[in-house]
């Protein structure tokens, strides 16, 4: 008897672990390697936030439909601390450990970029929501994007300094190992020296991921009386540089880039960032269709508006369960699934984002336009231009 109970045991142990894996199956596993700590936890949050709206969506009608059939979306998020070695590392036990299908992420240029070459190594389809930096993607097939590049944004931005400030020379600051901050401010400098001459840039100023005091470089600047500051800053650095700025006398214009677009910029920054402009992805105010409907879902949510990586992210993870739905089939093999994704995104000839309309080119970056935003007295950023790349 007893014998016989300990076989009735172990078979409905068994009928467990099974129907567990049977379950563990069928689910669409995505990872997102993302700083939920560092110097950027903001942008972590506003992605995992975007996501988990997405993921809670599809799920409470079932799962993603493909092929007829329906498939929970199970999401798993991985801090990357802001730094690149963190990226690496949890990007590979995504890959390998978790065995998810697909990356969402990094966000930064800073951390894509080595993660990239990761997803790439391992033949893994990666998107990277916020990166500019031309590098996260440049020859490697299995890494796309869902935002604009640096030799686009930089130009962007130039041109509007130029018209708004009627400006003729400019000087630069950025952090000198951030990828994207030093790759933004080169592209700038490019741009601006193009179409004002040598010497229109009076300088290109410095500082280390650590520092929180920027008096040399800001005395040096104000000295030289730019027509404006082009700064290329991650938002926390820009509330200090503004601030210290503002301090030390300086009255003119700052022209800004797209990493000053999260929703904790006018918490740290305040009436000090009011009446600037910055390059970026989507403006919130004034929105329609279905961007209004994703603003005011994320709003009722979370208790804020969403900002530019949060609607990347959502267009980063539809772009992924559309290629996924475009394939017609949930492949039990992990190497033919991760190729069917891949190979979707590549023939993905027009998606319809939150953030625009856009298309891959040969690199697996998108074709699309960018806005330029100005943060008004309410601390709102409304829309002030539109521009498109020639097609």
């Amino acid at each position: 008897m007893a014998r016989r109970l300990i076989i009735l045991a172990l078979a409905a142990c068994l009928t467990v672990v099974f129907a567990t894996c049977a379950l563990a199956a069928q689910s669409i596993k995505i990872g997102f390697p993302i700083p939920l700590t560092g110097e950027i936890p903001k942008v972590g949050e506003s992605s995992k936030f975007a996501a988990e709206m997405f993921k809670n969506e599809i799920n409470a009608s079932g799962g993603l439909l493909v092929g007829g059939e329906r498939y929970p979306l199970d999401f798993i998020y991985e801090d990357n601390e802001s730094k690149p070695d963190s990226a690496v590392n949890v990007t590979l036990k995504l890959i390998n450990r978790d065995n998810v299908v697909a990356i969402v992420g990094p966000q930064s240029s800073r951390q894509a970029v080595p993660a990239g070459g990761v997803a790439d190594d391992n033949e893994v389809p990666m998107i990277t929501p916020w990166s500019t930096n031309p590098d996260a993607t440049r020859d490697r097939p299995w890494v796309f994007r869902a935002a604009f590049l640096d030799p686009f944004q930089a130009p962007v931005a130039a041109n509007f300094a130029a018209k708004k400030f009627s400006a003729k020379t400019a000087a630069v600051m950025f952090e000198v190992s951030n990828d994207y901050s030093k790759g933004l401010a080169d592209n700038f400098k490019d741009s601006w020296e193009n179409m004002n001459g040598a010497g229109s840039i009076l300088t290109m100023e410095s500082h280390g991921p650590k520092d929180q005091e920027f008096s040399a470089q800001l005395t040096k600047i104000i000295g030289l009386k730019p027509d404006f500051i082009f700064l290329p800053e991650n938002y926390s650095f820009v509330a200090l540089i503004v601030r210290q700025a503002r301090e030390l006398g300086y009255k003119g214009p700052f022209m800004g880039s797209d990493a000053w677009g999260s929703a904790e910029l006018m918490n740290l920054c305040g009436k000090d960032c009011i009446g600037q402009f910055f390059s970026t992805h989507y403006a919130a105010a004034g929105a329609t269709g279905a961007t209004k409907a994703f603003i005011d879902k994320y709003n009722a949510t979370y208790g804020y508006i969403p900002d530019d990586v949060a609607a990347l992210t959502w267009d980063a993870v539809m772009m992924v369960t559309q290629a996924i739905q475009n394939g017609g089939k949930v492949d039990g093999n992990l190497k033919n699934m991760r190729k069917l994704i891949r190979d979707n995104l590549v023939a993905m000839k027009n998606f319809e984002g939150i953030t625009g309309s856009m298309h891959f080119d040969e690199q697996g970056d998108p074709v699309k336009c960018a806005v330029v935003v100005e943060i008004d007295s309410s601390s709102q950023f409304t829309f002030v231009e539109s521009v498109c790349p020639r097609q």
